[in-house]
């Protein structure tokens, strides 16, 4: 089923608490996690930095909105309990507990004021948008959709370059990533008629204890078996066992099945994962701005 957005966990949450005991973080989502029937698939959903469960993600800001508006307490570091004022929510049995509702409480005005995103987001919020998503997530998903749109930009002036200099991008990259040493002498841009199916050759590290050699190609269609095959073939014939074959464009389910079974040690790279490898390793692009998403220390508000 659809994990359920974070404001359908509020009242569910909230009863949760009800019994007026303290409850850990943990039991909660648990708690949240059965009463919608979620499977084992569902729980383990991430978000896109994937440094989180989505579930764990969503009953946490559920349980902060909640206390926000003074309806649960923290009572200790990943602990809390339902305060006076949400038991007398309760005891009203309002059919659901979400932002629109928790406006009544002026503390939780006060909160969403300071957040600065009452206006924008709270509009989208009551007609209905991202209401399955979080903050943290819309700023995850955002972040996503940059990075995919940066990456189809790159992959788009990749096939406008020559096939020389794609050869040294390749290269290029492979050295930031920590293969071989400086571009001079870690990187060898073979790319000649006659090189046997080769395009680059790489130390694996900047002793020079191995080589890896590279297959570049700047393809429309997907890399079918045969062109993997002549690949291997080339490695055989330079008694080479590692090698890294990258095109912009993908390869077929019988390519990367035909990769997984021969005994030299191919990896293939398609044109996605290659932007992104760019992107992460600042090959082509530039930092414009940065952002620090931090959380709280509990253990600083901890007396001794």
């Amino acid at each position: 089923m659809a994990l359920p957005d974070y404001q359908s966990i509020m009242l569910p949450l909230l009863k949760f608490a009800g019994d007026k005991q303290e409850h850990s973080n943990r039991e909660a989502i648990d708690h949240i996690a059965e009463f919608f029937k979620l499977t084992e698939e569902d729980r383990k959903e991430l978000l896109p930095s994937g440094q989180q469960y989505v579930i764990d993600n969503r009953t946490a800001w559920a349980r902060t909105y909640l206390r926000a508006a003074g309806l649960l307490i923290t009572t200790k570091r990943s602990h809390f309990k339902i305060t006076d004022i949400g038991l007398q929510v309760l005891q009203k049995n309002p059919p659901m507990i979400n932002v629109k509702f928790l406006n009544q409480f002026p503390q939780f005005v006060e909160f969403r004021t300071v957040r600065k995103e009452k206006d924008n987001h709270e509009e989208q919020e009551e007609v209905g948008a991202n209401l399955s998503q979080t903050p943290q997530e819309l700023l995850e998903y955002g972040y996503q959709k940059i990075t995919n749109d940066l990456a189809q930009e790159i992959l788009a002036s990749i096939k406008l370059c020559t096939p020389r200099f794609f050869e040294k991008l390749v290269v290029e990259l492979l050295l930031k990533m920590g293969y071989g040493g400086s571009l001079k002498d870690a990187g060898k841009a073979v790319g000649q008629s006659g090189d046997g199916g080769i395009d680059g050759i790489i130390k694996e590290d900047k002793l020079g204890l191995d080589v890896i050699y590279i297959q570049a190609k700047r393809w429309e269609g997907v890399v079918g078996r045969p062109e993997i095959h002549k690949f291997v073939g080339a490695l055989v014939g330079q008694r080479a066992k590692k090698g890294v074959f990258i095109t912009t464009s993908g390869f077929t389910k019988e390519a990367q099945e035909y990769a997984k079974t021969i005994e030299q040690k191919v990896i293939l790279i398609d044109g996605g994962t290659l932007t992104l490898l760019m992107i992460e390793n600042d090959i082509g692009v530039s930092k414009i701005i940065s952002y620090d998403v931090k959380k709280i220390d509990s253990d600083y508000f901890v007396e001794e």
